[in-house]
């Protein structure tokens, strides 16, 4: 049995207007995150997570921003993409560990429908899925409200 771990972080600028989705699941809130795609800070932390425990680069190696096919892309499609790839589907999840930083939305109302969503991209059960949100005491850009990041963490086994 073989183990895999990687770890993956992003940071998105909040902008007014734009929707706001997080783990695949849209937040009703007064702004959104600004990206090239849809900007969900925590699909594209998972996503870069993925990709470092397999040594196959980037989600801007993957899905740049330079090309107008990933404009305004479900992130949702991007995680697909990448869990259908070859090198991918040889392993298995074991475990993800995601933390979202942010002053606001309160993210506790959410928290396990974005679980869920989750648990339905990786197909597996819910308790290999652990989501949690941490703010930052009102410092630096995401205490203003300026950002969201989130960063997460993955294991997984090959797949025999």
């Amino acid at each position: 049995m073989s183990l895999r771990i990687g770890q993956g972080f992003d940071l998105h600028r909040t902008q007014a207007g734009r929707p706001l989705w997080l783990g695949g699941v849209l937040i009703p809130n007064e702004f959104g995150l600004l990206g090239h795609s849809d900007a969900d800070v925590l699909l594209h932390a998972i996503i870069d997570a993925i990709l470092g425990a397999l040594s196959c680069g980037d989600i801007g190696q993957w899905f740049p921003d330079t090309d107008d096919k990933w404009l305004n892309a479900d992130s949702r499609q991007l995680l697909k993409t990448v869990l259908a790839d070859e090198r991918v589907r040889a392993w298995k999840l074991v475990n993800l560990d995601c933390t979202l930083f942010a002053e606001r939305p309160k993210f506790a109302p959410w928290r396990e429908q974005v679980r869920e969503s989750l648990r339905q991209l990786f197909d597996c059960r819910l308790d290999q899925i652990s989501v949690k949100a941490k703010t930052a005491e009102k410092c630096g850009e995401i205490g203003r409200g300026e950002a969201i990041a989130a960063s997460a963490i993955i294991l997984l086994q090959d797949n025999p």
